[in-house]
């Protein structure tokens, strides 16, 4: 394990990674110190070959509050260069999470608001507890959630986005579950019971291919599929198909015994 003040991260000799936000005084709220650690831990756990899986996730009884509103406070007394720079700081942040070539799971026992919401969205699967709490909450304090504005769009559709932003209310977790916000709602004590299982279900499929699958599903968008969509299509399998991965994922099917990949 690694540690620092605002981040812990462990893992294990499965290759899961736990990235664990340790600010429960606050919340686990964003400061600039944390959005630097995130990035740079999500940035290289990326790069890392011995990684499968990253679970994000934090201690206290909050998920992530957000922005810290200390840190908000020392933005709107810099000029506007000064906030355009640590916007893109989090803009950074936001998208070494989205981008990141391994699994990622949201583990959420608490409340997700502003940035927190941005998280779980950024997250390729989010599980919650029943008592998980969501608010997009930024305009309660006369701003916007413009950076993480593409990734609750993305999760859950522009008329719930619009929705959630304009209004900031606090949905509960059947609810988020419905919108598609979150993709699973467990009992409290089944939350990570039902982590381990997604990570169990992510550990048997083959890892270049994982990394391959978030690479064209971010170019991809809900839409006609055109010419140009269908010739990337083809272009990725014909090259993933004769890849070593490939090879040994088809042969330990025909042979009837676990892909290298599993041991």
């Amino acid at each position: 394990m690694t540690e620092e003040s605002n981040l812990l991260v462990e893992r294990d000799g499965r290759g899961v990674a736990r990235v664990t936000l340790h600010r429960p005084a606050v919340l686990n709220a964003f400061d600039e110190a944390l959005i630097a650690r995130l990035t740079e831990t999500f940035e290289s756990l990326s790069n890392d070959a011995a990684v499968r899986v990253v679970v994000l996730m934090s201690q206290g009884r909050s998920f992530c509050a957000g922005a810290d509103i200390e840190w908000m406070r020392r933005a709107a007394a810099n000029d506007q260069a000064a906030n355009l720079e640590d916007a893109r700081r989090f803009a950074r942040m936001m998208a070494a999470i989205d981008r990141c070539n391994k699994p990622v799971v949201a583990r959420i026992q608490g409340g997700a608001y502003g940035g927190g919401v941005g998280l779980a969205c950024a997250a390729d699967i989010a599980i919650a507890s029943e008592h998980a709490k969501f608010a997009v909450s930024e305009a309660k304090f006369g701003i916007l959630p413009a950076v993480i504005g593409p990734y609750v769009v993305n999760a859950v559709g522009p008329r719930q986005a619009r929705r959630l932003a304009l209004t900031c209310t606090v949905v509960g977790a059947a609810e988020a579950l419905a919108m598609g916000l979150v993709q699973q709602v467990v009992a409290a004590d089944q939350l990570d019971a039902a982590v381990e299982q997604c990570i169990a279900e992510l550990l048997a499929n083959g890892p270049a291919a994982q990394a391959e699958i978030k690479t064209l599903f971010a170019q991809l968008s809900v839409g006609p599929v055109t010419a140009p969509v269908q010739e990337l299509t083809a272009q990725t399998i014909s090259r993933v198909r004769s890849t070593g991965e490939a090879r040994e994922g088809f042969a330990a099917f025909l042979e009837k015994r676990p892909a290298s990949w599993r041991h």
